[in-house]
């Protein structure tokens, strides 16, 4: 599998300023300009690394965004980031059904990975949308699309969310603060189903994730991207016993995979606003669009039961 890691590279040495020259005669006037100049550098140099600590750890993975997570931070409605918002017609798009880009405002950290997202069997966007805002802030390009017809199976949502992936960083008019190469997709039920089609086609994918996902095939195999499935213990439509469990069970061993089920949950809690399955997506999407290695700590040690989570599966994020 490929994916971008953290670099290891060790921080680059501070050079050490040349020794200035000793002050005698009348050369004392011009070494005292030295040393004032000396100073002034090293006191600029001090006080750009006093202030520069983030930025440093920043330079060592260009797409860390946003301040250090704790808890509460990937557990709010919104992260740091101010969110805009764009419609895009389905009659200016082909491929998919258009749908709604939600991005950061703010164009001073760049660009950001961006993630596209299907709702299922005779949904639409509106019923995945809350995810729009909540994954925007907190450093991403969410675009939540509708599907060509509310009847479209697996197959077809995978193709129409790689469509939707191709026209944001082609076409959209914010395709300027996507980076292309960082990209995941994202989908309840049929579109969580296709979410895994979607991963199957284009092994360059860098996430996905399937809520409460179905589809017919239960094996997958040649999927290489980081997956994180959430099912739902009390699922009727798509049980876990016949679609969750079996997904995660025939992804390859070897992937960065994890199996979050829900507990006290239904099929439909994905299209509601939901604080587990915004926490360990978020802490997804950050660790394997963004590189971001400071959101392991929420992915490991694996989470244990609790009042939201009946059952956590995986394997802690590869490092190297």
């Amino acid at each position: 599998m490929q994916h971008p890691r953290t670099s290891t590279t060790a921080p680059a040495h501070r050079p050490h300023p040349a020794r200035p020259d000793r002050p005698t005669g009348r050369g004392t006037l011009r070494g005292s300009g030295r040393l004032a100049a000396l100073a002034a550098a090293v006191t600029a140099v001090v006080g750009l690394t006093m202030l520069g600590g983030p930025a440093a750890h920043g330079a060592d993975n260009p797409y860390e965004r946003g301040p250090a997570p704790t808890e509460s931070s990937i557990e709010a409605l919104r992260g740091p980031y101010a969110v805009s918002e764009t419609s895009v017609s389905r009659l200016a798009v082909t491929g998919f059904g258009g749908g709604t880009i939600y991005y950061p405002t703010s164009t001073a950290d760049g660009t950001f990975g961006a993630v596209a997202v299907s709702p299922g069997y005779t949904g639409t966007q509106s019923s995945i949308s809350w995810l729009g805002p909540r994954l925007a802030s907190q450093g991403f390009v969410v675009f939540t699309i509708d599907t060509l017809t509310t009847l479209d199976q697996p197959d077809s949502r995978g193709d129409q969310l790689l469509a939707a992936l191709d026209y944001l960083t082609r076409s959209s008019s914010v395709r300027g603060r996507v980076d292309a190469t960082r990209l995941g997709v994202m989908g309840h039920s049929m579109g969580g189903g296709g979410s895994l089609e979607a991963a199957k086609t284009r092994p360059s994918l860098q996430a996905a994730i399937p809520l409460t996902p179905w589809n017919l095939d239960k094996t997958w195999p040649e999927i290489q991207t980081p997956t994180l499935i959430v099912g739902a213990d009390g699922d009727t439509i798509a049980p876990v016993a016949t679609h969750a469990e079996p997904f995660y069970s025939a992804l390859p061993s070897s992937l960065d995979r994890a199996y979050l089920e829900l507990n006290g949950a239904t099929h439909f809690t994905p299209n509601t606003s939901n604080t587990t399955i915004a926490k360990y997506s978020i802490s997804w999407l950050k660790r394997f669009i963004d590189n971001d290695t400071r959101y392991e700590q929420f992915l490991c040690p694996l989470p244990r039961p609790s009042l939201t989570i009946e059952e956590y599966r995986g394997n802690c994020p590869h490092t190297s």
